[in-house]
């Protein structure tokens, strides 16, 4: 998976919410139904969905509905690859951009 750095930076803003980015360490654990997840915090329902839709349209995580219920998880592919282009961009290789152009890098 490769990121253009608009859309990187934009998920990079999703996962930068101090909110969001507990809610995906408590997902790292396993699927969890949003009630449990709100235990967790103290803001109401409606915040909570608000969160959990801007997780879900990032990508970032799925959900399941049982009838009343939400479940969410953490979406794997999605996670791996932000975590590969993090890791691309932020390590030296011989793929580095600076390589590519006439700079003195």
């Amino acid at each position: 998976m490769h990121y253009e750095y608009k859309d990187l930076a934009s998920l990079l803003k999703v996962v930068a919410e101090p909110n969001r980015l507990k809610i995906l360490e408590m997902l790292s654990c396993g699927e969890m139904c949003g009630c449990d997840i709100l235990a967790h915090f103290n803001f109401t329902q409606p915040t909570l969905s608000h969160h959990m839709s801007i997780l879900e349209k990032s990508g970032l995580v799925n959900v399941r509905k049982d009838t009343k219920w939400h479940y969410y998880s953490l979406n794997s592919n999605k996670k791996e690859g932000l975590i590969s282009e993090l890791t691309q961009i932020l390590s030296k290789t011989d793929h580095c951009i600076c390589k590519d152009s006439h700079s003195n890098c």
